[in-house]
């Protein structure tokens, strides 16, 4: 029974165990599928590219703002503050000059009453020794007076020193702010007026091409009706008329010639410059687009490289959640692994354990089934041996309370013997 007890304790004890055990992997389990969650879902959001490099996008945007914004407002304050330095300044020399200038009528004031005072006759030496040491004692608190107005002026110049280098810093913060406005307006203004010089001189070419075509045109016509007429005349007159209308004609055809050689070379050098300054106009265009485009891709280079830093950032990083997530699940595996080998052999040593319990209690059932077929079988004999002394008249026999009724004497106790006691034969009688 106490086997049985202790046992049954060991069963429970293990069964406690093992359900603990089994209640912190349980644990251990769902925090690892939270996890594994957790990561799936922060995975999701950074495999959102757009997203990302708009997210991107926006804070650089946010920031250059910020930066723009926070210089202006470094100014605005340095501004504030030099003004409110000026007036504090301002004001405190105001009431140092003031307080000097008090001090100053004071001690005036004083001085002339001390004055007025001496011009009376002293009624006895002891007033004079004290009107000497009063005296004394003024002209002290007015040179005291003085040193005091010498340092109230230097500290006025001090300040003033001050005051004027905080001017001279605001000035030239003004002058800074003033002469990069003027800059760009004048840069704006030359820009402005080169345009306007360009569309002038080719509004101007313009009107000069259609006023020497229109010139062109009626010189053409002028000679046509001139041509008209003295081809008319020429026909009314004789053959050398004719002839020498011909050479003249020739000669003023050969002049004319000249003469519209010299307009079309003159047309051609004023194209030939125009073109030139519109070339020269498109080049510098083209240098403007140049160094426009050069800053747009530099910045564009810039904004690459930091995105590609960005992104190589995330690809490692990437990477490592990878390598840690295949770690953590080969440590998990290992893990479960583990735990069914722990549970399997705590499966296997409580098989082994119950089968053991269930030999030894075949094994006592055996026994004592052994025992109670023995002491059937002693009763048994006990009985037979009883009936068999009755039979022969002798009395029963004794009884042993520490093992019940004393067991039937066997056939091999021919000297009637029993547990040590002499059994007397029977008499003749």
């Amino acid at each position: 029974a106490l086997k049985k007890a202790q046992s049954e304790e060991l069963r429970k004890a293990e069964l406690q165990n093992e359900r603990e055990h089994q209640k912190d992997v349980e644990e251990w389990l769902q925090q690892e599928e939270q996890k594994r969650l957790q990561w799936a879902t922060r995975m999701r959001l950074e495999q959102e590219e757009e997203i990302h490099l708009l997210s991107l996008q926006l804070f650089l945007n946010s920031k250059c703002n910020m930066i723009r914004d926070k210089q202006i407002l470094e100014k605005r304050m340095i501004r504030k503050e030099l003004a409110e330095e000026e007036k504090r300044l301002d004001k405190m020399m105001e009431m140092e000059w003031e307080k000097g200038v008090a001090v100053q009528e004071e001690l005036e004031r004083q001085r002339k009453q001390e004055m007025m005072s001496q011009r009376e006759p002293f009624r006895s030496h002891q007033m004079e020794q004290n009107a000497e040491k009063q005296a004394l004692r003024d002209e002290e608190k007015y040179q005291e007076g003085q040193k005091l107005l010498e340092c109230l002026e230097h500290m006025k110049k001090e300040d003033r020193k001050v005051g004027e280098r905080h001017r001279q810093i605001h000035a030239e913060i003004q002058y800074f702010n003033t002469e990069s406005q003027r800059l760009k307006d004048e840069q704006r203004e030359r820009e402005r007026l080169e345009d306007e010089r360009v569309l002038k001189q080719q509004r101007q070419k313009a009107r000069e091409a259609a006023l020497e075509a229109e010139q062109e045109q009626l010189r053409l016509e002028k000679e046509k009706e001139l041509a008209r007429l003295r081809a008319a005349q020429e026909r009314a007159r004789d053959w050398q008329a004719e002839r020498d209308a011909l050479m003249a004609k020739r000669s003023q055809e050969a002049a004319d010639r000249e003469w519209r050689r010299q307009e079309l070379e003159n047309a051609r050098k004023k194209v030939e410059l125009e073109q030139q300054l519109r070339r020269d106009r498109l080049e510098q265009v083209a240098q403007k687009e140049q160094y426009l485009a050069m800053q747009v891709e530099q910045d564009r280079q810039e904004f690459q490289r930091v995105l590609r830093a960005h992104q190589e950032q995330l690809q490692r990083e990437k990477l490592q959640r990878e390598q840690r997530e295949l770690q953590q699940r080969a440590h998990a595996e290992d893990l479960r692994r583990q735990i069914q080998e722990l549970r399997q052999q705590r499966e296997r040593e409580r098989a082994a354990f119950i089968e053991e319990g269930r030999q030894q209690e075949q094994e006592v059932r055996r026994r004592n089934r052994r025992l109670a077929q023995l002491g059937q079988q002693k009763l048994q004999e006990f009985r037979s041996g009883a009936a068999h002394a009755a039979s022969l008249g002798s009395p029963s026999p004794s009884w042993c309370p520490s093992l019940g009724h004393l067991p039937a004497p066997s056939a091999s106790s021919a000297n009637g013997t029993c547990c040590g006691a002499t059994v007397p034969e029977p008499s003749g009688a």
